[in-house]
């Protein structure tokens, strides 16, 4: 059954490939990023019709509280919802800045709850599924990442709990966690300072999928197919599944 699908962080890296195999397998999405014109760019590359993009930032209630009131005006009920919006900010702890550290967390965990909580008007009447996307760092910590680490395992938390509040209401609510992916979010994973040189950054690839038990980063497209597993999957709530290569056995 086509539904209407909303991917928050859908202009790029994980979210635009779960945007386009949302849109291949028949559903109408909506494509909601900060950057008002790659989320058009991003919708207008989706194969189908009809499919609408929208700028807001996560972590701020009014503009979350408009895009949906927006959604429902021109689009009708959400069906299903993606939150792989996100940003990071690593750093050793002590050299954190508190600014930052909001900022993560606001994005990051408050992001997806106020976009849940609006979601819910029209899934409790009519059924739902919500995959909010987390980060095997978040289950298992990592050196450098405290604060996106926290925002992170905040987000299994929160969908645990969300899962048992809905349930009875046919809605069901996963937790999806990548490992290392390639994207534009781990372009420089791994690296320390300021002043590396792009060939230092070309070098500690190699390092970093030696890590991983399969031996490689993986794909955006891979985890959209492990996404939409969770959005379709009928009796599966409540859940975190890793898409990671064995990334978690190494850590």
């Amino acid at each position: 059954m086509s539904r209407l699908s909303v991917v928050f962080g859908g202009s790029r890296g994980i979210g635009r490939a779960v945007a386009r195999l949302l849109a291949q397998k028949g559903h109408r999405v909506v494509v909601v990023s900060r950057n008002a014109e790659l989320a058009q760019a991003t919708a207008a590359t989706l194969p189908g019709e009809d499919h609408v993009a929208l700028s807001c930032d996560v972590s701020k209630e009014q503009e979350v509280q408009k895009t949906f009131e927006t959604i429902q005006k021109s689009c009708g009920s959400v069906g299903y919802l993606v939150n792989a919006a996100g940003i990071n900010k690593d750093g050793l702890l002590l050299r954190t800045r508190p600014d930052d550290m909001v900022s993560v967390l606001h994005t990051n965990l408050l992001g997806s709850m106020l976009t849940c909580r609006a979601a819910l008007r029209s899934m409790l009447t009519q059924g739902g599924a919500i995959v909010n996307i987390g980060s095997v760092v978040g289950l298992k910590g990592n050196a450098g990442q405290c604060v996106y680490s926290a925002s992170k395992a905040g987000l299994e938390g929160f969908t645990r709990s969300l899962a048992k509040e809905v349930a009875s209401r046919n809605v069901r609510v996963n937790l999806l966690a990548p490992g290392f992916i390639r994207t534009d979010m781990t372009a420089g994973l791994g690296l320390r300072g300021q002043q590396q040189e792009a060939a230092s950054a070309a070098a500690a690839v190699p390092d970093m999928e030696r890590r991983i038990p399969l031996g490689r980063f993986g794909e955006p497209e891979e985890v959209a197919q492990a996404v939409l597993f969770l959005l379709e999957s009928p009796y599966i709530t409540g859940q975190v599944l890793l898409v990671d290569g064995g990334l978690q056995l190494a850590m």
